[in-house]
């Protein structure tokens, strides 16, 4: 029965994350994003941009194989976020709709309350000023003016926490190829110098080649660690950009 009728997923038995950054790598299919939301299950995690864990519908299918995880710690964290690609957007919209609740209640205020001193005025729309300035200098003030690549990376920056485990699906779907290096350059500063742990189910031979990080291939039964260079999308991307004929005559 799914998810345990994946291939590696039933042959699963232990998996170690000894290096601060590791990457889920594996084919569609695979189960290296099941093995993720079931992980981000187990830990309990908060999740960035979508229901929380245990009422995120679409988390339903992984609840079991959340439960038969028994997750081992050398240092339990409650800090970080679980994130799925798809998931980004949606909290992006609900930051542009928190910003623009609270500004219209505290335009709201002051013309209701136009008439008493402009002291007591901001001391009534104080709530509502303090979440505007709050999320302003978290997520700026207007992240619709903004790539979805420059989103992305403005929310990392903001979210990063000291000792905060971050489990990430698909991280670059939003991020064009340099924005993928701003993210590397993220990860590897939260590693080194916060103490922050990653693992991260992705399809970029860009973010994989971060130097440390441990890959391991879902396509193996069960998973494995894997070179960077040994990678089927670094051998596809690499044989494309030197030859793009030989794969584009047959359009």
């Amino acid at each position: 029965m799914y998810p345990f009728s994946v291939p590696a997923i039933a042959a699963l038995r232990a998996l170690a994350f000894p290096a601060p950054v590791t990457f889920l790598v594996g084919e569609n299919g695979s189960g290296k994003s099941t093995f993720l939301e079931a992980l981000a299950w187990a830990a309990e995690s908060i999740a960035a941009g979508s229901e929380p864990i245990d009422r995120d519908a679409t988390l339903a299918h992984v609840e079991r194989l959340g439960r038969a995880m028994r997750l081992t710690w050398r240092k339990r964290t409650r800090r970080g976020f679980f994130l799925r690609a798809e998931d980004f957007f949606g909290h992006v919209k609900r930051v542009d709709a928190d910003l623009a609740h609270h500004r219209g209640e505290a335009e709201r205020v002051r013309r209701e309350n136009a008439h008493k001193p402009a002291a007591e005025v901001a001391r009534i729309a104080s709530t509502h000023t303090s979440s505007v300035a709050g999320l302003e200098s978290r997520y700026g003030a207007n992240a619709d003016a903004r790539s979805h690549g420059e989103q992305f990376l403005a929310f990392f920056s903001a979210r990063l926490a000291p000792d905060g485990l971050y489990l990430l699906d698909e991280p670059e779907a939003p991020l064009s190829p340099s924005r993928q290096l701003a993210l590397l350059s993220l990860l590897r500063e939260a590693a080194d110098e916060r103490g922050c742990q990653f693992v991260i189910a992705t399809h970029s031979p860009i973010l994989v080649a971060l130097p440390g990080a441990q890959i391991l291939s879902f396509d193996a039964t069960p998973p494995a660690p894997v070179a960077w260079d040994e990678l089927e999308s670094v051998r596809l991307v690499r044989d494309f950009l030197n030859a793009p004929e030989r794969y584009l005559r047959h359009l």
